[in-house]
């Protein structure tokens, strides 16, 4: 999924490119784009059924309500059996004893959330007596008001911010959610190929994400072939790594979701599906920063060419690169947190730890991911000035030369007598003994001080004699 990151990508709206770049692209982007419909189209399950809820085996039905009352009582029906549970009375808004209220136990344990009066909770339902509090089981919280004003916040604050192009990110955003929930989850569940899945649908996501946020423009389309290059990078070194390492990829939700789904399940490609998928988002903003970068160096320097732009390019690239990596390793970290807790509390070494099947498999991910993120630098760098290099630049036009001011009028000066001849006046600048009326002041140069005249002996007369 699309993620934006806190870097400015704004590059205005999309530049005309020159035929030859136009032609380039077309050649670079054209297979991988008919690739990626063709693809979409021949793993999308036309015409497959999927078995959804009980027809599923999911026999548990949620109903909404609010609790009215908690007490403390036994964990038998109706509060019987000493008093090891809180009973929670629930009057439910919709299923079918809506209306009506029931009391249901909840154990007095750590590991058991605690409710309170006013507390809007979702109740499974497991068939029989529908008014009957044996039939229900206290299941979660009601979420849904929260996270829609969190939603809508968030949506406030992308729109005050990035305005038009806010709203473009927002919309693509929301393609990029279109595309997983009505391409990836029907075709995986269909038994297609996680990691093939996952592939396409990046690419489907990069097109219309990029193009959408960023225009259509040259740059967009070189961050698009190095996002793809740096996916496939990672697709490869998932599959190479994962089987090397012999992860299995079940865990707890991938063994539930094989049992409801009755036929085998690539659970080693759904764990790659996981990697390509959660690396998308910050692959774009990479891609997308070290492009908009190249191609202000060019039209900062029309004169640099490939090797220039590469070597610049990629100087940005390592700044940005330390702060990427970092973030994609604590989204990692962060989501295995409980896990990593609950291993060490076993008493296990750290490379117990570590090379354990639950840990192991995200340590994966997490170095692939990165690996991808790094190896992205270089590629969409040399794309970028490969593709910048052979893009004209307008030439700017020469600033006009700006009118010199007039030159202040000379400021009056009042005549003086001479002091030999009191009839005779003085004007000018008297610091400088300058005179208006002999033109334009120069400084005098100095005059070389006189050579001294060398002693000439007189030549002596014939026949006289020097002394």
């Amino acid at each position: 999924m699309h993620a934006q990151h806190g870097h400015g990508h704004s590059h205005g709206p999309a530049e005309p490119s020159s035929a030859p770049v136009r032609k380039l692209l077309l050649v670079l982007l054209l297979p991988l784009v008919v690739a990626t419909v063709v693809g979409a189209v021949l793993l999308y399950p036309w015409g497959h059924d999927q078995k959804t809820g009980a027809e599923a085996g999911l026999t548990q039905v949620p109903v909404r309500g609010d609790v009215t009352a908690v007490a403390r009582g036994g964990c038998g029906p109706e509060g019987a059996n000493g008093t090891g549970c809180f009973l929670v009375t629930v009057k439910m808004s919709d299923g079918a004893a809506a209306g009506s209220e029931v009391r249901v136990p909840v154990p007095d344990q750590a590991t058991s959330p605690s409710f309170a009066v006013g507390d809007a909770v979702v109740l499974s339902y497991a068939g029989g007596d529908p008014r009957a509090s044996e039939s229900y089981q206290l299941a979660d919280f009601q979420r849904g008001v929260p996270m829609l004003l969190l939603a809508v916040l968030f949506a406030a604050a992308v729109l005050l911010l990035g305005r038009w192009q806010g709203l473009a990110a927002l919309g693509a955003l929301g393609l990029s959610l279109v595309v997983l929930v009505l391409f990836v989850l029907p075709a995986i569940l269909a038994g297609e190929s996680p990691v093939t899945v996952a592939v396409v649908a990046a690419g489907l996501i990069m097109f219309i994400v990029l193009y959408l946020t960023h225009g259509v423009s040259a740059r967009t389309t070189t961050a698009v072939l190095g996002t793809l290059v740096s996916l496939a990078m990672i697709g490869v070194l998932g599959v190479l790594f994962s089987a090397m390492a012999k992860l299995t990829g079940l865990d707890q939700d991938t063994a539930n979701l094989v049992a409801l789904l009755g036929h085998g399940v690539d659970t080693r490609g759904l764990l790659l599906a996981g990697t390509i998928i959660g690396a998308l988002g910050v692959l774009d903003d990479v891609t997308v920063t070290q492009t908009s970068a190249v191609w202000e160096l060019r039209r900062a320097n029309p004169a640099l060419g490939f090797r220039e732009l590469y070597a610049a390019g990629s100087r940005i690239g390592r700044d940005h690169l330390s702060s990427v990596v970092n973030t994609l390793v604590m989204a990692y970290a962060g989501a295995a947190l409980p896990l990593m807790l609950a291993f060490a509390l076993s008493g296990r070494t750290l490379s117990e730890i570590l090379t354990a099947q639950q840990v192991a498999q995200e340590v994966v991910r997490t170095l692939v991911g990165s690996i991808g993120l790094v190896a992205a630098v270089p590629i969409t760098t040399a794309l970028a000035a490969w593709v910048a290099g052979r893009e004209d630049v307008p030439a700017s036009p020469e600033p006009e030369p700006a009118e010199e001011p007039p030159a202040a009028p000379l400021p009056a000066v009042e005549p003086i007598e001479h002091p030999a001849n009191p009839t005779r006046r003085i004007t000018g600048d008297l610091r400088f003994g300058y005179d208006p009326q002999k033109g334009p002041w120069r400084r005098p140069r100095p005059r070389p001080a006189p050579r001294p005249a060398r002693a000439s002996r007189a030549r002596p007369a014939p026949g006289e004699s020097a002394d």
